[in-house]
Protein backbone atom coordinates (compact mmCIF):
# COMPACT_ATOMS: atom_id res chain seq x y z
CA UNK A 1 0.00 0.00 0.00
CA UNK A 2 3.19 1.78 0.88
CA UNK A 3 4.10 1.87 -2.66
CA UNK A 4 1.10 2.68 -4.47
CA UNK A 5 1.10 6.41 -2.62
CA UNK A 6 5.03 6.88 -2.99
CA UNK A 7 4.56 6.51 -6.76
CA UNK A 8 2.11 9.22 -7.17
CA UNK A 9 4.27 11.42 -4.79
CA UNK A 10 7.47 10.38 -7.32
CA UNK A 11 5.58 11.52 -10.76
CA UNK A 12 4.32 14.68 -9.03
CA UNK A 13 7.79 15.76 -8.31
CA UNK A 14 9.29 14.53 -11.14
CA UNK A 15 6.90 16.39 -13.03
CA UNK A 16 7.69 19.70 -11.77
CA UNK A 17 11.29 19.44 -13.31
CA UNK A 18 11.96 21.25 -15.86
CA UNK A 19 14.87 21.22 -18.35
CA UNK A 20 16.66 24.77 -18.66
CA UNK A 21 16.35 26.02 -22.54
CA UNK A 22 19.02 29.20 -22.50
CA UNK A 23 19.08 28.70 -26.43
CA UNK A 24 19.72 32.00 -26.98
CA UNK A 25 22.88 32.04 -25.85
CA UNK A 26 24.40 29.59 -27.41
CA UNK A 27 23.38 31.17 -30.80
CA UNK A 28 27.02 32.67 -31.36
CA UNK A 29 29.92 32.20 -29.81
CA UNK A 30 33.12 29.76 -30.19
CA UNK A 31 32.23 26.01 -29.18
CA UNK A 32 33.79 22.81 -28.19
CA UNK A 33 32.51 19.34 -29.28
CA UNK A 34 34.28 16.26 -27.61
CA UNK A 35 33.22 12.96 -28.24
CA UNK A 36 34.86 8.81 -28.44
CA UNK A 37 35.03 7.40 -31.39
CA UNK A 38 36.74 3.52 -30.80
CA UNK A 39 38.05 4.84 -27.60
CA UNK A 40 39.72 7.04 -28.93
CA UNK A 41 38.73 11.15 -27.74
CA UNK A 42 38.04 13.46 -30.86
CA UNK A 43 37.85 17.01 -30.52
CA UNK A 44 35.90 19.45 -32.87
CA UNK A 45 36.18 23.33 -32.57
CA UNK A 46 33.52 25.43 -34.31
CA UNK A 47 32.70 28.97 -34.17
CA UNK A 48 29.21 30.57 -35.31
CA UNK A 49 27.16 33.77 -36.13
CA UNK A 50 23.78 33.91 -36.70
CA UNK A 51 23.87 32.56 -40.26
CA UNK A 52 27.43 30.81 -40.45
CA UNK A 53 29.30 28.00 -38.59
CA UNK A 54 33.05 27.26 -39.37
CA UNK A 55 34.12 24.24 -37.94
CA UNK A 56 37.77 22.80 -37.71
CA UNK A 57 37.81 18.91 -37.01
CA UNK A 58 41.84 17.33 -37.03
CA UNK A 59 43.36 20.11 -38.90
CA UNK A 60 40.45 20.72 -41.35
CA UNK A 61 38.46 23.60 -41.82
CA UNK A 62 34.78 23.59 -43.17
CA UNK A 63 31.83 26.22 -43.49
CA UNK A 64 28.18 25.69 -42.89
CA UNK A 65 25.17 27.81 -43.48
CA UNK A 66 22.79 28.19 -40.48
CA UNK A 67 18.86 28.21 -41.04
CA UNK A 68 17.26 28.72 -37.68
CA UNK A 69 14.31 27.09 -37.22
CA UNK A 70 13.67 28.08 -33.61
CA UNK A 71 16.05 30.00 -30.55
CA UNK A 72 16.84 26.03 -30.40
CA UNK A 73 16.55 24.63 -33.59
CA UNK A 74 18.49 24.74 -36.55
CA UNK A 75 19.41 23.30 -39.98
CA UNK A 76 23.32 23.19 -40.72
CA UNK A 77 24.08 23.21 -45.00
CA UNK A 78 27.82 22.47 -45.77
CA UNK A 79 28.96 25.19 -48.29
CA UNK A 80 31.89 22.95 -49.86
CA UNK A 81 30.22 19.29 -50.12
CA UNK A 82 32.93 17.18 -51.18
CA UNK A 83 30.58 14.27 -51.67
CA UNK A 84 26.89 13.55 -51.58
CA UNK A 85 26.86 12.77 -48.08
CA UNK A 86 28.39 15.99 -47.32
CA UNK A 87 25.23 17.46 -49.52
CA UNK A 88 22.46 16.59 -46.96
CA UNK A 89 21.63 19.09 -44.45
CA UNK A 90 21.53 18.01 -40.84
CA UNK A 91 18.92 19.20 -38.01
CA UNK A 92 20.33 20.55 -34.91
CA UNK A 93 18.09 20.75 -31.46
CA UNK A 94 19.44 21.92 -28.32
CA UNK A 95 17.52 19.72 -25.77
CA UNK A 96 18.88 21.45 -22.47
CA UNK A 97 21.28 24.06 -21.84
CA UNK A 98 23.76 24.55 -18.15
CA UNK A 99 25.95 27.44 -17.91
CA UNK A 100 28.51 27.52 -20.75
CA UNK A 101 27.29 23.86 -22.26
CA UNK A 102 24.13 22.25 -24.03
CA UNK A 103 22.74 19.13 -24.89
CA UNK A 104 21.95 18.83 -28.36
CA UNK A 105 20.52 16.21 -30.72
CA UNK A 106 21.45 15.79 -34.49
CA UNK A 107 20.63 13.76 -37.42
CA UNK A 108 20.06 14.13 -41.43
CA UNK A 109 17.34 16.06 -42.24
CA UNK A 110 14.42 13.90 -42.91
CA UNK A 111 15.48 10.48 -41.13
CA UNK A 112 14.61 9.40 -38.16
CA UNK A 113 18.35 8.39 -36.33
CA UNK A 114 19.37 10.65 -34.01
CA UNK A 115 22.39 10.86 -32.00
CA UNK A 116 23.36 12.94 -28.67
CA UNK A 117 26.13 15.36 -27.73
CA UNK A 118 27.28 18.27 -25.37
CA UNK A 119 28.87 21.28 -26.33
CA UNK A 120 30.74 23.62 -24.67
CA UNK A 121 30.69 27.55 -24.96
CA UNK A 122 34.98 28.54 -24.65
CA UNK A 123 34.29 32.20 -25.58
CA UNK A 124 31.27 34.77 -26.61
Amino acid sequence: MKKIILLPLLLLFASCYQAEHNCKDFKTGKFRFEYEVNGEKKVTLFERNDSIEIETFEGKTDTASIRWVSDCEYILRKLHPKNMAEEKSINMKILTTSGKSYTFEFGIVGSDQKQKGTVTKISD
